[in-house]
């Protein structure tokens, strides 16, 4: 599976040792940026072109940091045709995807520390869209907001 990932100086340290373990573990991964730690850097500029990404089918599915995700995870949604969430438990990692078909994962790396982290992406990347009547019919609204 190809993968983006993105992340600003709050992410950037997380970001680079999650790459190695999704590395190790045959994940091809496009790194979006940042590319080295600046205090001064801002997460539209790395997560907008990851979304934008996905949108095209570039990489199949986002991960996102920054300090506590939320910022990383605003800008995402503003990009039509992503569905990204705050994720913060291993319920919601793969839920989201199964019912809702999340594309992009935003996690704070101030919140949640390495191990969790990387269960929360594996449960991402594993899970698949259920396509249930039900979910596809609310993701249809969802869509109609993004073509508006």
């Amino acid at each position: 599976m190809r993968v983006g990932i993105a992340a600003d100086h709050g992410g950037f340290l997380l970001k680079e040792q999650l790459m190695t373990a999704l590395r190790n573990e045959g994940y091809e991964l496009v790194d979006f940026g940042a590319s080295h730690l600046d205090p001064s850097d801002d997460y539209p500029d790395f997560v907008i072109p990851l979304g934008k990404a996905v949108t095209r089918g570039d990489i199949e599915r986002g991960v996102t940091l920054c300090g506590s995700g939320v910022g990383a995870c605003i800008a995402a949604n503003k990009v039509p045709g992503v569905r990204a969430a705050l994720i913060t438990d291993v319920f919601s990692a793969h839920q989201g995807v199964e019912d809702d078909d999340m594309n992009v994962i935003c996690m704070g790396a101030r919140v949640v520390g390495f191990a969790l982290a990387l269960e929360l992406i594996r449960m991402f990347l594993q899970a698949r869209f259920i396509g249930a009547e039900r979910h596809r019919r609310r993701l249809a609204k969802v869509k109609e907001l993004d073509e508006k």
